[in-house]
């Protein structure tokens, strides 16, 4: 490994010294603590990212409309360090790991909207069933290492921050629409203005698709999903120097999707992968999230600055779904009847629909709601010493509330001649009939000391959490106390960071730090929590037509936790579980180019070594049995990126090939998704500078291929499909 270093090191000063240009880098130029980062943002810019003192990635807008994209999994996978697996094909509830967290709905990572957490409640059910439209968004930020701890209460893999659009500084109106296969269509609209100190914005978002699944009678296996986003801001500025503003923010979010959790045999994979069985036919998600959000910024002088935000998230969801298949009494949850349909062939005919039965399959209304609120501010001050350098100091403090509220039932279904009938409702709350609470205490210190070509960035995260647990019981759906059972746990903790970014020359920096990894723990009294120690070194390379990133980093798991999701084969109960040691090491490489005119690439490696220290079982989950030295399931080993960008007059091409190792689907590597190669092209035609034409295909090649075996079968990924429309912008 030294050896290894000591050549890519070489590679990077080789490279250096023998560019075609005498090149100076902005960073000697421009002092990074005169670059004013606007409120809810974390990075701003790729400059502010790439002076990181800890990995980071600034996803421009250029970037994120390279392609006609609402799947943020398409959006997220040029970026080394990040995992992630699909579920529906269209990227509606992404599952994303960085550094080899667990990617079972995005639950150990931090995700932001605007600087606010985003998750439907992150505290006391992290799994994101809603999550952020990547095509509303201005930009998205992802930070991993020790740069990332000020954005708890998951500090081990990283955080990613979608910052939503802006009010523009002048009148602006953007209008979008584009159509495709299976009858998919986007369209966007938006207007907004500012004039003196008072600004607006309002944006509208529709996408919609009838899906790329066959059901019984052409039943409609798509989405519908409908937005509303409106910020205004007012300005009041005493005098040059200081300067308050005011913005209140309201987002509404609808969606109906006829997803199942029902995939695929082996073999009726194989002969269809875009099959659907005729007892998924009702499965509906049908989804609503409201947010309003008050942002203060009060710039005392152009020293210190005082940011603070009022937020309040309100998310409901009853995604009703098979949940298990009944034959002679004997009831079988879908997944396993899905993986063995040899042992369970009457439950799997009735499935499939070869089988009329009466009273067989059991809908679940899987009935939830949460709340997330909660205010945090920041306060950050920087000045300069006598010897030149630079000081900034960042002090932040957040009190948040979450909750998830139960309410579940599970209604009986027959079939016949592949049509569904209901036959019983459900007692309401029988499935599940409780409130999951969390309230949170929240805040760090954050230090950087710059002087010449080294900055130095300490800091320290506190967290006080009170997790509970309300249960009515399964009979009592009026929630009379009487039968009441609860449970909580609390647990504190101090998160200690470091990280360093130093400028060999100003084309090479190298950087990296250490810093503790956190997870909470369930509300089962006396649960620990998830804890690791991270390490990361990189270096950094700047140049006009080359930029280039190499990270190495370790992050070694005392206690590793586990979720009992439904996603991911679980019962669904989402206790977390104590798994032991474990050990994630990687690699993650990225390259930028731009050698000849016109022609940009891109490219990006991720190598993660990700393996248990433990013995133990999890039979229901995605896990399996688990033993010493398996690797954690759904992190693939290898993962590659290539994005190749041509312009030629008003005509601008992108070609974008992803590849994906192996997946292993349980720790004990019995079964694995073949590795993946996808290729993605886009074209822009700009017929003045108010009209662009786009097209866009998804999987040119037209490749078959799985995306997991979770929650319950083989589940493919999006075919071959062309979308094309145009953009208005004046």
């Amino acid at each position: 490994m030294r050896t290894f270093i000591f050549i890519l090191f070489k590679l990077l000063v080789v490279t250096s010294l023998y560019s075609n240009e005498i090149y100076v880098n902005k960073i000697d130029t421009v002092p990074i603590d005169e670059i004013l980062i606007k409120p809810n943002r974390i990075l701003g810019s790729k400059f502010m990212a790439n002076n990181r003192t800890g990995a980071a990635y600034y996803l421009s807008f250029e970037e994120l409309t390279d392609y006609i994209n609402t799947d943020v999994n398409r959006s997220l996978k040029r970026i080394p360090g990040i995992n992630l697996y699909e579920e529906d094909g269209f990227g509606l509830r992404p599952n994303i790991s960085i550094r080899g967290t667990s990617a079972e709905r995005s639950s150990k990572i931090v995700i932001m909207e605007d600087g606010i957490p985003i998750a439907p409640a992150p505290y006391s059910a992290s799994s994101a069933y809603y999550f952020p439209s990547v095509a509303r968004m201005q930009a998205v930020e992802v930070l991993k290492g020790s740069s990332q701890i000020q954005y708890g209460p998951y500090t081990t893999g990283g955080a990613i921050n979608f910052i939503s659009t802006e009010i523009p500084d002048r009148s602006k109106v953007r209008l979008e629409t584009n159509i495709g296969n299976f009858n998919s269509a986007k369209t966007y609209a938006l207007f907004g203005n500012t004039k003196k100190n008072f600004g607006y914005v309002f944006e509208y978002l529709n996408y919609n698709s009838d899906g790329f699944k066959s059901l019984v009678n052409n039943f409609n296996s798509g989405f519908d999903i409908s937005e509303i986003t409106s910020k205004i801001k007012y300005k009041f500025v005493k005098d040059k120097k200081t300067i308050q503003s005011l913005e209140l923010k309201f987002h509404h979010y609808d969606e109906i999707s006829n997803e199942t959790y029902l995939g695929l045999t082996d073999l009726d994979f194989n002969n269809d992968p875009f099959l659907r069985y005729p007892a998924s036919q009702n499965d509906k998600m049908d989804a609503e999230h409201l947010q309003y959000m008050l942002t203060h910024e009060f710039l005392f002088n152009d020293k210190l600055k005082l940011t603070s935000n009022l937020y309040f998230n309100k998310f409901k969801r009853n995604w009703y779904k098979l949940d298990d298949v009944v034959f002679e009494n004997n009831s079988q949850k879908i997944s396993k009847v899905i993986s063995n349909p040899e042992q369970y062939p009457n439950h799997f005919s009735i499935i499939n629909g070869y089988l009329d039965y009466n009273s067989s399959l059991k809908v679940k209304a899987n009935n939830r709601k949460y709340i997330s609120k909660g205010f945090q501010t920041k306060f950050d001050y920087h000045w300069y010493p006598n010897n030149g350098g630079f000081n900034d100091l960042e002090i932040g403090l957040r009190f948040h509330y979450d909750e998830e509220d139960r309410f579940q039932w599970e209604d009986i279904y027959g079939i016949n001649g592949e049509q569904m009938y209901l036959e019983t409702l459900g007692e309401l709350g029988a499935q599940g009939n409780r409130i999951s609470s969390a309230k949170s205490i929240a805040s760090y210190i954050m230090y950087k000391y710059k002087i010449n070509g080294l900055t130095v960035s300490p800091g320290i995260r506190y967290e006080s959490i009170k997790l509970f647990r309300d249960d009515y019981g399964s009979s009592n759906p009026d929630r009379d106390e009487s039968s009441l059972t609860t449970r909580e746990n609390i647990v504190s903790v101090i998160i200690p960071g470091v990280g360093f970014n130093y400028n060999l020359n100003n084309r090479i920096s190298t950087f990296g730090g250490i810093h503790k990894g956190f997870s909470p723990p369930g509300n089962s009294t006396g649960q620990k929590a998830e804890e690791s120690i991270n390490i990361e070194f990189g270096f950094r390379l700047k140049s006009q037509k080359l930029g280039a990133e190499i990270i190495f980093y370790r992050n070694d798991y005392s206690n590793l936790l586990g979720n009992d999701l439904a996603a991911s084969g679980g019962t669904g109960e989402l206790d977390p579980f104590n798994a032991g040691e474990a050990l994630v090491s990687g690699l993650e490489l990225m390259f930028n180019t731009s050698f000849f005119e016109n022609f940009n690439t891109t490219f990006s490696y991720t190598l993660t070594n990700a393996k248990f220290l433990s013995d133990f079982g999890s039979s229901e989950d995605i896990w399996g049995e688990v033993s010493y030295g398996d690797r954690i399931p759904y992190i693939p080993q290898h993962q590659l990126n290539t994005n190749l960008s041509y312009t030629y007059g008003k005509l601008n091409f992108n070609l974008n090939g992803n590849y994906k190792g192996k997946l292993y689907t349980q720790a004990n590597g019995l079964k694995i998704i073949s590795p993946q190669f996808i290729v993605d092209f886009s074209a822009e035609y700009e017929i003045n500078s108010n009209i662009i034409l786009k097209s866009n295909i998804i999987n040119l090649l037209n490749k078959k291929y799985a995306v997991s075996i979770v929650p319950a079968g083989l589940r493919p990924g999006h075919p071959f499909g062309i979308f094309s429309g145009l953009e208005i912008n004046f």
